[in-house]
């Protein structure tokens, strides 16, 4: 099992690229940069390219809809280009909230948006004259005076491509066309609620879901005991009330649904209701010790080892930590301490 982390630059260059370089020297294989609504994610991933030496550098993930297809093409070839391939592409819908509320972009047909994304990547990744007639895009616009160009950078067709998604359409899309799957909200022992759908994918496409890189992420902190564990559990309640309850719309809510298919449908559409109200604590409330601990690596170090076993056990084959800490020293404590138990459970079982 591969080990991955995320950063988001948001103020805090240096404090992110120093916890990344250190983050290498333990031995962390792969450091994604968010995108939400703060930085960008290719300016400090070129950055992180020249500070780094091995380490694989994702965009996790760059906001479908926010670049033209060619746009993310033309990004993911310079910043292979400056990492000596140890470039991944990944790529996300984001939501309406972000997608119109902040960029005043249309979110309409994000399932196509996707698909037609990837495909028009695709082509210019192989170096080809981009020719491209879709629902939503049209290369070159027809009636026009443009004729069809590739691009001047080196063809490059190996630079993975990884796709964020949670709804059932979204995620058979990234079995069919994608190298790996970013997901989130994920809970082990409900996996075939994603499992299920990315496995029609793949067999469309004539391959195996062993054949996609599961590519899953949470929280890691390590509580010393049991009271300690009960304190931490509480304070992440209100962030995953947030994720439920106000991530996205009214109407829309990705992560509210996946949690919905993980079985707490009832309880994630109380807690969306009463946020959504403007009731913040009462939909905090609702939030059970078991709806954290399931989603997440927080525990005493025992409580993480199994649960990393569980995770593996159940097809991830990249896990994304997000090592707690107040500092960049705690923060690369608790990364060391997770490198080490996930080590420990690939000489156990194999890697």
């Amino acid at each position: 099992m591969r080990t991955a982390t995320t950063v988001e630059f948001a103020g805090n260059a240096r404090e992110t690229a120093d916890f990344v370089v250190e983050a290498e020297k333990l031995g962390l294989d792969i450091c994604w940069v968010a995108e939400a609504w703060g930085s960008d994610a290719p300016s400090p991933l070129g950055y992180l390219a020249a500070k780094t030496d091995r380490i694989l550098l994702g965009s996790g993930i760059l906001q479908v809809g926010t670049r033209t297809p060619v746009a993310v093409a033309m990004a993911a070839l310079t910043l292979s280009e400056l990492s000596e391939g140890r470039f991944l592409l990944g790529l996300g819908s984001s939501g309406p909230q972000i997608i119109e509320g902040l960029h005043g972009v249309g979110f309409e047909r994000p399932l196509a948006r996707m698909r037609e994304t990837v495909e028009i990547v695709r082509q210019v990744f192989a170096g080809e004259k981009v020719s491209y007639q879709g629902e939503l895009f049209q290369i070159p616009r027809p009636g026009g005076d443009g004729k069809p160009m590739r691009l001047t950078m080196p063809p490059n067709e190996n630079i993975p491509i990884y796709l964020a998604t949670l709804s059932p359409k979204m995620l058979r899309l990234t079995g069919e066309v994608a190298d790996g799957w970013l997901g989130t909200s994920f809970v082990p022992e409900g996996a075939d609620a994603y499992f299920s759908h990315l496995r029609e994918g793949t067999e469309r496409s004539g391959r195996k879901l062993e054949d996609l890189d599961i590519c899953q992420g949470a929280e890691v902190s390590f509580a010393a005991d049991e009271d300690e564990l009960r304190t931490m559990v509480a304070g992440r309640k209100k962030e995953l009330a947030f994720s439920l309850g106000g991530m996205g719309s009214a109407a829309t809510n990705f992560y509210n649904n996946a949690y919905s298919r993980q079985g707490w449908a009832e309880v994630a559409a109380q807690i969306r209701e009463l946020w959504q109200g403007g009731n913040r604590d009462g939909a905090t409330a609702l939030v059970t010790d078991e709806m954290v601990l399931a989603t997440t690596l927080i525990g005493t170090e025992p409580m993480v080892r199994a649960r990393l076993a569980v995770w593996k056990a159940a097809g991830v084959t990249t896990v994304r930590l997000y090592p707690a800490g107040d500092t960049v020293g705690a923060k690369l404590d608790t990364l060391g301490r997770a490198l080490d138990l996930v080590k420990q459970i690939g000489q156990v079982g194999g890697s």
